[in-house]
């Protein structure tokens, strides 16, 4: 086993302190909102919360979810990024495996049209005018429809689908299936880390997106959670912005006892994050396996 020499200690020293004081940085913003969260809204006030709640309490989130506006952009977010984010990869990996076919009429065309296309910008106002010829706008489909294809994951994946041996493609048509059952039965299969990969990173995208609920929706009612927060935390009028302009006399009282609208912000900030942290663990696995595909060469 290799020795290291006293050098060489001190400098693994050094870097694994720099790491650690890094990835608390890092951390620490979360440790300090999930503190605040946690805490009686009129508690907090005072200071001197940095790791964990004073005067623990769940009314902040209790509040947080008797929001009707909440509620409902929680169920919004969740529809875009599962919905998104299934049919932008079925679009995306049927496209590269199109792709992959040298056969295909007008291949290299196609290849350079979607390339070109992606140098230039029509503009946002052009933008929008598509958006309200197409009656996207105020549309819930406006979160699903325009970001479905995407040349940059086309191209990722198309790249990694050259690497399938064409051999088993061959042998699969000789038992006589169709160019179909080859994607589902023989691509997507070998194709599980890449393909999981690629699903993070767009359902991260359609989780964290804002501003397409911001620019293009004007409707309460279809604000995804990303937007509802973006506007919670800029709002100086807190209470139009988290209740609407209909603050009731049940729910002021509860604010007075223990909420304020920093603890309700915080809460909130908590409730929109958690749910995609959650879901990293379950694909850590295939992120990892992605991530290194094509970083060796053989």
């Amino acid at each position: 086993m290799y020795k290291l020499t006293i050098s060489g200690k001190i400098t693994n020293c050094v870097i694994y302190f720099a790491l650690t004081l890094l990835g608390f940085i890092t951390l620490y913003p979360f440790i300090y909102v999930l503190a605040l969260s946690f805490n009686n809204g009129i508690d907090a006030m005072k200071g001197g919360i940095y790791f964990v709640p004073r005067v623990f309490t769940l009314e902040n989130y209790a509040m947080a979810f008797k929001n009707k506006y909440i509620v409902n952009s929680y169920m919004i977010t969740l529809f875009r990024t599962s919905t998104g984010t299934l049919l932008s990869l079925l679009l995306t990996s049927m496209a590269a495996y199109g792709l992959t076919r040298k056969e295909m009429p007008f291949r290299s065309a196609i290849i350079f049209f979607c390339f070109f296309t992606t140098l230039f910008s029509g503009g946002f106002i052009p933008y929008y005018l598509l958006l309200k010829s197409l009656g996207l706008l105020n549309n819930i489909w406006i979160y699903v429809l325009p970001s479905l294809f995407s040349f940059y994951y086309i191209i990722i994946v198309r790249t990694y689908f050259q690497t399938i041996p064409n051999a088993l493609r061959e042998s699969a048509q000789i038992d006589g299936l169709n160019d179909i059952k080859i994607f589902f039965k023989i691509y997507v299969p070998l194709s599980a880390p890449m393909l999981a990969t690629i699903a993070l990173f767009i359902g991260v995208g359609h989780w964290n997106d804002w501003a397409m609920g911001t620019f293009f929706v004007t409707k309460r009612e279809l604000q995804p959670t990303a937007t509802l927060l973006q506007f919670l935390l800029t709002e100086i009028n807190f209470e139009t912005a988290f209740m609407g302009g209909n603050v009731n006399t049940a729910l002021m009282e509860t604010k007075i006892k223990s909420t304020t609208p920093e603890s309700l912000r915080m809460a909130f900030l908590v409730i929109s994050t958690v749910p995609i942290l959650m879901l990293y663990p379950f694909l850590q696995k295939f992120f990892v396996h992605g991530v290194m595909i094509g970083s060796i060469k053989e």
